[in-house]
């Protein structure tokens, strides 16, 4: 077995792990084509880029491993925090809470994320949906609700680390350089789905023909070319990078998070939408869902902020809205917002 190259873990000294876990997948380095062209204008341009071998967790960080982590270290997450908003002269005191995904009961205005998103008091990753709800019966799923900083908490504990944006897109590949999915080029290859995304009319139908009208047990579809599952859909999942955009001021279209969630620049006029129907076709659909971001200004939105790049989409995630159950896919996020399909996985070098 190729050696491990390990940090020490000062936070942790009694929870340092030299090896790699039962449930990790070795990754073999190489050289790929990062990125796609056609989607959304973050995801460019493609280029080619290299990276060293690794082991990467098979699933992505599951509610019990979480669970164990917080009896064991005592952790409170940024979603069960206080904190303080407003300006110098508005200083509130906001109660502990996370972003929901609240479905709407019909068709809604796809500009105004807000009809679909709240920001809930006492969502956590112990209360996914709000306070009268739990995890019980869910320990196989994803955890959700951490922020960066709870995941790379995690991490430290357990002696790894959250990978980078490369070597995440490089591991969700597979092996497949350059095709569209995980798995291939066709989304449903004979009819089958092989990851939790979102089936129906965004946001207000939901067909579950997959079963599962949230996020779904780690391990539900296969696994992709090198043995790792949930690559894409189920969470989207941090990474170590901080977000930037690759042009002078992009648009982030039909943004995953709420509006608003990044600092925005001046908007750009709405653009029309295009005839965009499904996969086969030019591109993705633009529904002016996103933040205006100004890639000129730094990746921050405050002291301690900085915007890191999420990947791999989510359940939430739909070929009428937001195409981004896909390897090249990225978005960003601050690192202490924390939502209802915010995940993570862990790497080791070596």
């Amino acid at each position: 077995m190729a050696s491990n190259a390990f940090h020490a873990v000062t936070e942790f000294p009694g929870r340092q792990v030299r090896r790699p876990g039962k449930a990790m997948v070795r990754v073999p380095g190489g050289t790929f084509q990062m990125g796609a062209a056609g989607f959304y204008p973050e995801e460019g341009p493609v280029r080619t880029v290299s990276v060293a071998g690794f082991w990467m967790d098979a699933y992505p960080v599951t509610v019990a491993a979480f669970r164990r982590f917080v009896r064991a270290t005592g952790h409170v997450t940024d979603a069960e925090r206080s904190a303080v908003a407003g300006g110098r002269h508005d200083r509130r005191i906001v109660s502990p809470g996370s972003l929901v995904f609240r479905q709407p009961s019909r068709p809604v205005d796809l500009s105004d994320s807000g009809l679909w998103w709240s920001s809930v008091p006492g969502a956590s990753w112990r209360h996914p949906e709000g306070p009268d709800s739990s995890v019980h019966g869910r320990e196989r799923h994803p955890v959700t609700h951490v922020s960066y900083d709870d995941a790379v908490a995690y991490a430290a504990w357990v002696g790894r680390r959250l990978p980078t944006e490369a070597e995440w897109e490089y591991a969700a590949r597979g092996g497949l350089d350059g095709a569209v999915y995980a798995w291939g080029d066709t989304f449903s290859p004979g009819g089958r789905l092989l990851a939790n995304v979102w089936q129906g009319a965004f946001p207000w139908r939901m067909a579950r023909w997959d079963r599962f009208s949230g996020t779904s047990p780690v391990g539900s579809f296969p696994s992709n070319g090198y043995g790792l599952y949930d690559m894409t859909g189920n969470v989207w999942e941090w990474t170590a990078d901080p977000f930037i955009a690759r042009s002078a001021t992009f648009r982030a279209k039909a943004s995953c998070l709420p509006n608003g969630v990044l600092r925005p620049a001046v908007p750009r006029p709405r653009e029309p939408e295009n005839a965009w129907r499904g996969h086969e076709s030019e591109g993705p659909p633009d529904h002016g869902g996103g933040d205006h971001v100004d890639a000129r200004a730094d990746a921050h939105v405050g002291a301690g902020n900085t915007v890191r790049v999420l990947k791999g989409g989510s359940f939430l995630c739909a070929d009428t809205y937001c195409l981004r159950y896909r390897p090249a896919a990225r978005q960003g996020a601050p690192s202490t917002v924390t939502a209802c399909h915010l995940g993570f996985r862990c790497v080791l070098s070596g």
